[in-house]
């Protein structure tokens, strides 16, 4: 079994078959995240173990975290196979997800006579018109076999959510006749138990009910003569895109990479950034529509999202003059925005259907049962008119930055996002985070990257979600090795300030060109203020204007340097395997240097994007790979070291537990003119959690204690005031009932109960402690059990 990341494949005439007609080759597409690949894994071994012929699996799919095009090429044979091949003579065909059908050639590859299973939500009478012709055309051409099942419905109705990998390879087996049906069913039962087993037995018998009704489901199509309709296979990318989007980008995305020459590619190996807007993945089954009947103007959805697909403007009412009769507005509450209007809007094709959005939403009707100011409805029935409505929401004008409170969630999510359309997990715990970074500092931010999670979501070609504002301002992104980012972060500091003092060398030397008041204007402005960045930039756009024009070479080698005389904001990002393991004492170095750099780590609490395996910051009792038992150990307390140092801002932050002193602590952080340290809390889908209601995980895990939530500001010490403010109260449950919702404490207490009670206890212990400590470091008194803890 071989499965690839990267390939390289070979083009064969179709006219000339290589592969011995007794072979049997399957082809499955699907998306990252659904199951098909680890479907197609586990069909090959019961092929291998069932039947005496020999088999393969070679999968493609690139490094995303989810919902990107996977091809699994499955083959098998009484021949021995010597190599690894990608199949283009495909006897069996299957579509995972009815999207792929209609922007991919997904029968491309299929050969005259094959089958072709495809997952539908459109019964076997009505999915014929919703086929793209072009895909009509080769069913009949090629004398196709058509199935379809609602692999979607079978999944929901036994409680598997989207997970339609069972579903589809079951009836991949009832097709394809190489074990026997019964055979096959007991074999992937018996897969599931060993593969769920530990998950308890709901979890087992939702997928063994999956298993049992998808045959019953599958329906074979009976195939029209001619086509019908005018609907085709969608572009790769929209119309009017850059040159280089449209002959690579495009070309990437629609599968066909490897055709392209290596004189396509840039000389300097430079992508485009900005270019993930242009995918348009459509992955969701649902998207969320906006009620602002009931809206009361929180801006929580758009602060949650992960993915930057909802978005928030406030604009003048004359702004809104030619709107579409489907675009929806209202008067904001509160005095933040006086005399505009709110519009909340979904990028439907961006969505990724997570539904943190509506979780966390607290207006709700009191007519109507369950109904709030942003619900989940299915992405069909809106897709056309949602549209209509995101084209003309991008053509509104952007806030003011030196007119909002950027300390205020509202304020802070009137900014426009410059980390969009990630390729992160749906529902992801950290990406709402780094895009918040990017709304508040981006268009001058620099970032250095610990490979992990973030550098898949944040730099995976071909498409990039860090982007740029309409003056062309944005993050500059690089990504480094694990164990050294730190250091590579710090070394962009240091540069930029090695930059600024030569660019002040510079023009200070230029008097004559320039005019004292404005090289005054420049060494005086305080950019600590958004207006001081702005007064800033028109300064340097003043001075480079008369550098430009006077052309002598002292006054090109300034123009060189003057961009470093805008004030720089450098973050180092990276998760927890790289900041408490392997980067730990880069880190440590950095934090110790004294200079104004900020660290945001994004704490899953374990190596989210290697498979879960245990780091130190993984919670004592939680299991993970390399902890398989329960991990015997607590959790280093990074805060804690770094604050010892007295001189680094620390803050602790769960963005579900508290929205307002998250978007404080990035603002102080930031501001803070040396090392900041940002510790967030990122639940992740190797927690075994419900994603879509991981917000309000978030808070349950602050109310145990679980994550206490704090913040380390030295310059409050320095005013003679405590430097240490404890912004968690007192838990209110205990650590178990929280820890009981994750799969990662719950299935120790099936697989090993006394071990289980025993590390309970412990971490219990842990969280009591801990409290203790931190309501001493805040100057805090212990009341009474049972009374809250006061100031002193």
């Amino acid at each position: 079994i071989n499965d690839d990341v990267s390939h390289t494949s070979l083009t064969v005439d179709p006219e000339f078959d290589i592969e011995p007609e007794e072979e049997s080759r399957a082809v499955f597409f699907g998306l990252g995240s659904d199951g098909t690949v680890g479907a197609n894994k586990n069909s090959v071994k019961i092929i291998g173990e069932h039947t005496p012929m020999h088999a393969q699996g070679y999968f493609v799919y690139d490094s995303k975290k989810s919902g990107a095009m996977t091809v699994s090429h499955l083959r098998f044979g009484p021949n021995p196979i010597e190599s690894t091949y990608l199949i283009d003579r495909a006897s069996f065909v299957a579509c995972h997800q009815f999207g792929l059908v209609e922007k991919v050639d997904v029968l491309e590859r299929a050969r005259e006579g094959a089958t072709f299973l495809l997952n539908s939500p459109y019964g076997p009478d009505e999915v014929w018109e919703h086929l793209p012709v072009d895909t009509q055309r080769q069913i009949i051409e090629k004398n196709l076999k058509f199935y379809i099942v609602d692999g979607y419905s079978v999944a929901k109705e036994a409680g598997l959510g989207g997970r339609v990998n069972t579903v589809l390879q079951t009836c991949f087996f009832a097709l394809a006749d190489v074990v026997p049906v019964d055979e096959a069913i007991a074999a992937i039962k018996d897969s599931i138990k060993k593969s769920y087993g530990k998950r308890g037995e709901t979890v087992l018998q939702r997928n063994y009910a999956a298993v049992d009704t998808s045959i019953a489901a599958m329906h074979q199509v009976s195939v029209p003569a001619a086509t019908a309709g005018d609907k085709r296979l969608s572009a790769p990318v929209p119309a009017d895109v850059p040159d280089f989007v449209e002959r690579v980008t495009g070309m990437i995305i629609a599968g066909k990479g490897d055709l392209l020459p290596v004189s396509a590619m840039p000389i300097d190996g430079t992508f485009p950034t900005a270019t993930a807007q242009y995918e348009k993945r459509s992955i969701a089954m649902e998207i969320p529509i906006w009620d602002p009947e009931i809206c009361i103007d929180c801006a929580r959805c758009a602060l949650v999202c992960p993915h930057a697909a909802i978005r928030i403007k406030y604009v003048d009412p004359s702004a809104l003059d030619g709107a579409p009769a489907s675009f929806l507005s209202r008067e904001p509450k509160g005095r933040d925005f006086p005399d505009s209007l709110l519009s909340i809007q979904v990028a439907p094709d961006d969505c990724t259907g997570c539904g943190v959005c509506v979780n966390i939403c607290p207006a709700k009707s009191k007519e109507q049962v369950k109904h709030k100011a942003i619900n989940m409805a299915p992405k069909d029935d809106h897709l056309e008119v949602e549209r209509v409505n995101w084209d003309y929401f991008l053509t509104l004008p952007e806030a003011d930055r030196t007119l909002v409170n950027k300390t205020s969630v509202k304020g802070s999510q009137a900014l426009q996002p410059l980390f969009e359309f990630n390729g992160a997990c749906s529902g992801c715990g950290e990406t709402p985070y780094v895009k918040l970074v990017s709304q508040l500092f981006g268009d001058r931010m620099i970032v250095a990257n610990a490979t992990g999670c973030s550098s898949i979501y944040g730099g995976n070609l071909p498409t990039t979600p860090w982007s740029v504002n309409e003056g062309g301002q944005g993050p500059t992104w690089s990504n480094s090795l694990f164990e050294d980012n730190a250091e590579f972060g710090l070394g962009m500091r240091l540069a930029i300030d090695a930059k600024g003092d030569a660019a002040l060398a510079a023009i200070q030397g230029l008097g004559g060109i320039l005019g004292d008041q404005l090289i005054t204007g420049v060494l005086a402005e305080d950019q600590t203020s958004e207006e001081g960045i702005a007064a800033q930039r028109a300064r340097v756009v003043a001075i480079n204007e008369k550098l430009d024009a006077d052309g002598s070479q002292p006054a090109r080698f300034a123009r060189s340097l003057t961009d470093a005389l805008i004030r720089k904001s450098v973050w180092i990002m990276g998760g927890d395997g790289w900041a408490y393991d392997i980067g730990f004492g880069g880190l440590d170095h950095v934090l110790a240097s004294g200079r104004d750099i900020n660290v945001l780590v994004l704490d899953t609490e374990v190596y989210s994007n290697t498979g879960g395996q245990a780091s130190k910051a993984t919670p004592r009792a939680a299991v993970a790979k390399f902890a398989s038992g329960g991990k015997t150990t607590g959790k280093k307390d990074l805060g804690m070291i770094a604050m010892a140092y007295g001189n680094v801002y620390v803050a602790q932050i769960a963005m579900g537990a508290n929205m307002t002193k998250t978007v404080a602590a990035f603002n102080e952080a930031e501001s803070y003119p040396g090392p900041s340290l940002v510790i967030a809390y990122s639940p992740c889908i190797a927690h075994g959690i419900d994603m879509s209601r991981q917000m309000e995980h978030q808070k349950e895990a602050a109310a145990s204690g679980y994550w206490e939530l704090y913040r380390f500001d030295p310059r409050l010490a320095a005013a003679e005031e405590h430097p240490f403010t404890l912004d968690s109260r007192s838990p209110s449950i205990s650590f178990k009932e929280f820890a009981m919702k994750e799969a990662r404490f719950a299935m120790l207490t099936r697989t090993n109960p006394a071990q289980a009670e025993l590390l309970m206890a412990a971490a219990q212990e842990d969280i009591t402690e801990r409290r203790r400590y931190y309501e001493q470091l805040a100057g805090l008194e212990r009341g009474l059990p049972g009374e809250e803890v006061n100031a002193s």
